[in-house]
């Protein structure tokens, strides 16, 4: 009878799929170098920055025509603004800017990735074992670091996506660049807007990295047979499918995006400011230009304006970006199972 339960035991240990690290594939893993770890990571950052982006660059071109109320388009909505779009200069309209974009979105997402992992480890070993604050804390400071090394790039990207066919003031970006260091003032006006930029993406990217790690571990812990499958060339533990990945990211990225987007209309607004009729009016710093927006054109049509383009760009932005990213770390060999 003794023989038989533990026969059934190790037949059932063996049927089912162990999320516990497998020794030998462990190893494995474990034999890249640091610095090999890091350039992966680097890599399937950036891979997954650029798919994502180009995905939903049309709607991340009407959004900026949106929150600037672009006088061509300030009285429409999302769908006539992208027909219009399409009329004026053709599908290749929706795609203006997205050139500097991947420029900017390769650094960007790379930096981002590669500094979560390292800021997980290290408020790790300040803080003790806490991992809803260590998902937090690292995503927050792996958005503030990517922000910083890429500002000015994503500024000339939305100057060149904000320009309308007939009406150009840039040539490219490299005019851009030129146009803001001499006309307004030197290199601190690369960096204009920086404060919204930083105050909206500590709360962004925190919350979207702690969304979707706690979403994919509540799918992995109770849900394995339909959300997980297992990954043997990396550590024989389970991972997500691709379905759940992509339903995972796009809920992380909605709950992130509902909080942190007025100051995402700040931002555009002093990026964009010197190309506005009524520029002047954004010269008295963030705070005050949230205050404005707020009195001529209250929430909804201002500092929620474009929210709705938003959520339909978002979430499939941060789903196929999580998701790539996932995807190109388990082709190179790097462990994404439940971090726990």
């Amino acid at each position: 009878m003794l023989k038989k339960a533990n026969d059934k035991s190790l037949n059932q240990s063996m049927s089912m799929p162990s999320s516990a690290p497998n020794p030998e594939e462990q190893r494995k893993t474990h034999s890249f170098s640091r610095r090999q770890v890091l350039f992966k990571t680097f890599i399937a950052g950036g891979i997954a920055g650029c798919v994502a982006k180009t995905t939903v660059a049309p709607l991340d071109r009407v959004k900026i025509l949106l929150q600037a109320h672009n006088q061509h388009y300030k009285n429409l909505g999302v769908f006539s603004t992208i027909s219009q779009v399409i009329k004026k200069e053709g599908v290749l309209g929706l795609y203006k800017g997205n050139g500097v974009q991947m420029l900017r979105i390769f650094p960007y997402a790379s930096i981002q990735f590669m500094t979560y992992e390292q800021y997980k480890n290290v408020t790790r070993k300040l803080i003790g074992n806490h991992p809803h604050l260590i998902k937090l804390l690292a995503g927050s400071m792996a958005g503030l670091t990517a922000v910083l090394f890429t500002y000015p790039l994503d500024v000339a990207r939305a100057r060149l996506a904000f320009q309308v066919k007939g009406e150009h003031v840039y040539l490219g970006f490299v005019d851009v660049f030129k146009s803001m260091i001499y006309d307004e003032g030197g290199h601190k006006a690369l960096y204009r807007g920086i404060v919204p930029s930083v105050l909206g993406m500590a709360p962004y990217a925190g919350l979207s990295f702690y969304s979707f790690e706690t979403l994919k571990k509540m799918c992995l812990d109770n849900f394995p047979e339909f959300c997980g499958k297992p990954c043997p060339q990396n550590t024989g533990g389970l991972v997500l499918i691709l379905p759940a990945k992509l339903i995972c990211g796009g809920l992380a990225g909605a709950a992130a995006q509902s909080f942190a987007y007025p100051l995402d209309v700040v931002r555009r607004r002093l990026q964009l400011s010197i190309m506005l009729p009524d520029s002047h009016k954004y010269d008295r710093g963030w705070f005050n230009t949230l205050i404005l927006i707020y009195k001529e054109d209250g929430l909804v049509h201002g500092l929620y304006r474009g929210l709705s383009v938003n959520y339909i760009r978002v979430m499939p932005m941060v789903a196929v970006s999580f998701s790539t990213y996932e995807v190109t770390k388990q082709l190179f060999g790097l462990d994404t199972g439940v971090d726990r």
